[in-house]
């Protein structure tokens, strides 16, 4: 079963999104401790808000991925964490033939 660690953030600018982008374009995959199979970043410009979405593969996955984040330096972050939830990825659906 797959899940998902969902982080909300405050305080996160575009250049902080560009500055993340950068750092994770020349990287090649998650760090060895955080074992996510996708990573997705949504961004309200406006209000300054961030939902980082981590999906995990299992259980065990998702826990060691969950302390190495919560042991992260908040510069290693997007923004002010506000919250930090887990839920089971219930429905996953991309058009075929597309990498949505």
């Amino acid at each position: 079963m797959t899940l998902a660690r969902v982080v909300a953030f405050e305080g996160v600018t575009k250049d902080r999104i560009e500055q993340l982008r950068s750092e994770m374009s020349s990287a090649e995959g998650p760090p060895e401790e955080i074992p996510a199979s996708e990573l997705l970043i949504l961004h309200d410009p406006q209000e300054e808000r961030s939902l980082a979405i981590l999906f995990f593969e299992n259980e065990s996955d998702y826990a060691r991925g969950d302390a190495a984040l919560d042991a992260m330096p908040s510069e290693g972050t997007p923004g002010r964490r506000t919250s930090i939830a887990k839920y089971e990825v219930a429905i996953r659906m991309a058009p075929q033939g597309s990498a949505a």
